[in-house]
This record gives structure tokens, sequence and C-alpha cells, in this order.
């Protein structure tokens, strides 16, 4: 799988990973990661929390930032 942002700007790069947000193949230049918290456990009383680490793309990492939840 290829890089879709490097093969927008006409380059080839091999994708180190997916975007959580939107599937995209994002390579070492252009990924984004984050930490979230997720919650897991018994639907009774209150569940643990682990923290879990999402790859993101330029697009999905600046809508996540500025609040609009492209990559929930």
């Amino acid at each position: 799988m290829h890089c879709l942002e490097c093969r927008l700007a006409r380059m080839t790069s091999t994708a180190v990973g997916v975007c959580r947000g939107c599937g995209a193949g994002v390579c070492g230049n252009h990924v984004h990661t984050a930490t979230v918290p997720v919650r897991r456990g018994p639907v009774l009383g209150p569940p643990p929390e682990a923290v879990v680490r999402q790859v993101l793309c330029p697009a999905c990492a600046l809508a996540t930032a500025s609040g609009a939840g492209a990559a929930s």
C-alpha cells in the first residue's frame, strides 16, 4: 500500500499505517499518532480505562485537533 498524501503530490512512498478516521494509507512522513482513552470492562460498575494509540492522516489529525471529530 502507498501513502495517499504522497500520491497526491505525485510521489510514491510505502505506507506504514492506515488512518483510523478515513482509511487512507500514510507513510512515516505524514503519519500522526495520538493516544486516546478507551473504556473496557463490564457493563455494570465503573469500567477501567486503557490508553491506546491511533494512527491518523494529516487531514483527520487536523479535523480532530480542531474539534470536528473526524477520527472518532
